[in-house]
């Protein structure tokens, strides 16, 4: 504050000096006295405003060295403390900025030795910066395409949907067929305000291993099949005989008989996956009768059950779907003999096919042994098992509800499973809004509308 006052103390002397000589001699000569005065101020500051003005011209800004200030301009008084000031403000300014640089310059050396590839984005999805990585994985080039829209240049349909969705909690994985079918997986992080990273990964080497281990499984199922359907045969062929030296003999026959079966049906189940999990399996739809394949499914679980359980059919709605019938029948199929196989002689099996939300639900309920919380998330798994002795009993290969996923991601559903130990389980399957055809004036048969107490609700599996 003081300061301040001392920069307006020639002023107010030049006020009191102006008015004792008006006092003393006259007020012309006062006012003669008060606009020299006044001149020369504003001669002073104008020619030091000047000397700032050229000072400012003499940097270089693109190279300028903090320890290399031009020379001050000689001054006094007021302007030389603005000077001097100013000149330190600078300094640090741009040993600030320069230590600024170097630090940018150390990170982009660091993301540019990245195998993966990094491109910033702005808050229009525009270019602004990417490494070698991103250039070779991308097609970029960071000289001509900066400010370009990341659209333009990546331009794979499954990408632009994936920027313009917004979720980003997964990550996609797309084809570049221009570079060598090189396969990329592509990540958006958002960051600071509304702006983006794209990390880019090349993972052609893990998707030909991927490829490669479901051609081994394929083939080896494949080459499985043939003689454990010639050793079934036989073992059929020679449990039909009634010439059989000792009980012993019956005995191992039919261990060696059930034993092939198992195996052939591991087979088939491998086959069924590996199919679903090939890329070029393109899904074949059509117009599914949901009451028709139920009904159907409904006769083999009797056939499955011998008359252990009851079971129940509940067809609800009528509507048809949209989706393949083989697929949908193999994963329905593979939950009702679930049912079958996990719950007790005399046991309750409900199959429902019903609307709920504007969606379809079709599920299966039992009053079996229940599911512990700490398996459902990984029941979907390849031969993960609850209970690996009650499993082998009842003659399970470990991979249906495998094959159930795989099904029900192609056709864009997803299972629920409400289970609680000792009080039976609930398999819910939604299928979208999308995939339902209303079927108005057919006829609707229902053969049992009993329902089972709902249990605590877990979350959804798939």
């Amino acid at each position: 504050m003081f300061d301040l006052w001392r920069r307006f103390a020639a002023i107010i002397l030049l006020i009191v000096v102006t008015v004792i000589i008006w006092g003393v001699v006259d007020a012309v000569t006062a006012l003669a006295l008060f606009s020299l005065v006044l001149l020369g101020l504003t001669i002073y500051h104008t020619y030091y405003l000047a000397l700032l003005d050229l000072w400012f011209q003499r940097f270089n800004h693109s190279a300028f060295d903090p320890f290399t200030i031009p020379n001050v301009p000689k001054s006094f008084g007021v302007w030389g403390d603005v000077f001097i000031r100013l000149a330190r403000f600078i300094r640090r300014y741009y040993r600030s900025r320069q230590s600024l640089s170097k630090a940018l310059e150390r990170l982009q050396r660091a993301t540019s030795a990245m195998p993966e590839g990094i491109v910033i984005l702005d808050e229009a999805d525009r270019i602004e910066w990417c490494n070698p990585s991103a250039e070779q994985h991308l097609g970029l080039d960071l000289r001509l395409d900066i400010g370009q829209h990341v659209t333009h240049l990546v331009r794979q349909v499954q990408f632009v949907a994936y920027l313009t969705s917004g979720d980003y909690s997964k990550p996609l994985i797309i084809k570049q067929s221009r570079y060598e079918e090189l396969v990329l997986l592509l990540q958006l992080v958002p960051y600071g305000d509304r702006e983006k990273l794209l990390i880019s990964r090349d993972i052609t080497r893990f998707e030909k291993m991927e490829i490669m281990r479901r051609d081994f499984i394929a083939n080896v199922s494949h080459e499985l099949r043939t003689p454990l359907t010639v050793i079934g045969g036989f073992l059929e062929t020679l449990l039909d005989e009634e010439i059989k030296d000792s009980e012993m003999e019956k005995r191992a026959l039919i261990l060696m008989n059930d034993q092939a079966k198992r195996m052939q049906h591991l087979v088939e189940d491998l086959l069924t996956l590996s199919k679903l999990e090939n890329a070029q399996n393109i899904l074949h739809e059509e117009e599914i009768n949901i009451a028709e394949l139920l009904q159907s499914l409904y006769q083999e679980a009797q056939s499955l059950s011998a008359g252990r359980h009851h079971i129940h059919l509940n067809l609800v709605s009528d509507a048809h779907l949209l989706g393949s019938v083989d697929e949908l029948r193999s994963a329905f199929s593979n939950l009702i003999s679930n049912a079958v196989r996990y719950t007790p002689d005399g046991g309750n099996i409900s199959l429902s096919w019903t609307e709920e939300q504007g969606q379809g639900l079709f599920y299966v309920q039992d009053s079996g042994i229940g599911i512990g919380p700490e398996h459902i998330p990984r029941l979907a798994e390849r031969f993960y098992r609850v209970d690996r002795s009650r499993s082998r009993e009842t003659g399970g290969t470990g991979l249906g509800l495998a094959i159930v996923k795989h099904v029900l991601n192609r056709h864009q559903a997803h299972m629920e499973i409400i289970s609680e130990v000792e009080k039976g389980s609930i398999f819910k399957v939604w299928f979208p809004a999308k995939r339902l055809i209303k079927n108005k004036g057919s006829h609707l048969t229902i053969h049992d509308t009993h329902a089972m107490p709902s249990n605590k609700t877990i979350p959804p599996l798939i």
